[in-house]
């Protein structure tokens, strides 16, 4: 457990070296890094995955699920660990504030890869001009709802927890095992209802000023190397709502499209993914 930004974080770590700091997605947790982290520590690399705010062991505050405060508590952490710098892999939500982060905190973000993660504002842009993007983003819609999408999530021992993962995933995945780790995890106390803050605050914030300076923020261009990775059976974001992201990249931005992986590459295809993550991550100079 860490402290940051006036909450408790747990983090789950392996190895030391240059610190590489794991974000998870929903509706998941730092398990979903468990094979990154060891194959990372073996590379000579500090390998950090953390439940973020309202996740896993993480505190479940009232409030702070925008993504002001969601970047200062990875800051936070960062720090917290004893580094001034990291290289932040975020995956899907993670993704997003991974790269939020690399804009709102820069001297904190070494290099940024992310995973089943559109650039925020080509993801806004990809679900307001595709209408199959829209119809693949609608669980979003349906979060915004008080009470009746937690009691969802929580009912029948989170059986809508392992459908959304089997409707994301490519064939396969996840195994029930597997299934049953995520399924409960939401039923935690706190976590159902902070997990979907993170979406409710997203679709809100489109018409207040909090949204709209997000929006403006996020125009700067991220200047780290990033390394972009997605699954091409994505069941949740759509390849083509990820591609474009470069654009919002001053800086060298590789793009690799994994075949036969839906939205959890870590998880489908954990082998692959260190593969990319470690060739990327060993080269002095990522060419674009």
């Amino acid at each position: 457990m860490v402290a940051a930004n006036g909450a408790r974080f747990h983090v789950a770590e392996a190895g030391t070296g240059p610190l590489v700091l794991l974000l998870h997605g929903f509706p998941q947790m730092w398990w979903t890094w468990r094979h990154v982290l060891p194959a990372l520590a073996a590379a000579g690399y500090r390998a950090a995955a953390m439940d973020l705010r309202g996740y896993g062991a993480s505190d479940k505050t009232p409030r702070g699920y925008d993504p002001a405060t969601l970047t200062a508590d990875i800051a936070g952490v960062v720090r917290s660990l004893g580094s001034a710098d990291a290289v932040l892999v975020g995956h899907g939500l993670g993704g997003m504030l991974a790269w939020t982060t690399a804009v709102a905190h820069p001297k904190v973000v070494r290099r940024l890869a992310a995973i089943a993660a559109p650039h925020p504002l080509r993801m806004r842009s990809a679900v307001a001009g595709d209408l199959r993007q829209l119809r693949r983003s609608r669980h979003v819609l349906g979060f915004q709802a008080p009470m009746l999408p937690e009691r969802r999530l929580t009912e029948s021992d989170g059986a809508y927890v392992e459908q959304l993962l089997r409707a994301w995933a490519a064939p396969g995945w996840p195994s029930a095992e597997e299934a049953a780790v995520y399924r409960q995890a939401v039923q935690v106390a706190g976590v159902a209802h902070c997990s979907l803050e993170y979406s409710r605050w997203a679709v809100r914030s489109m018409v207040r000023p909090d949204g709209a300076r997000y929006a403006r923020g996020m125009r700067e261009p991220v200047r780290v190397p990033v390394l972009h990775l997605h699954g091409a059976a994505d069941g949740a974001v759509l390849p083509r709502s990820a591609a474009g992201s470069d654009r919002f990249v001053e800086a060298p931005y590789r793009w690799h499209l994994v075949a036969g992986v839906g939205h959890f590459p870590q998880e489908e295809r954990p082998e692959e993914l260190v593969r990319l993550l470690l060739g990327w991550l060993d080269d002095p100079e990522p060419d674009r």
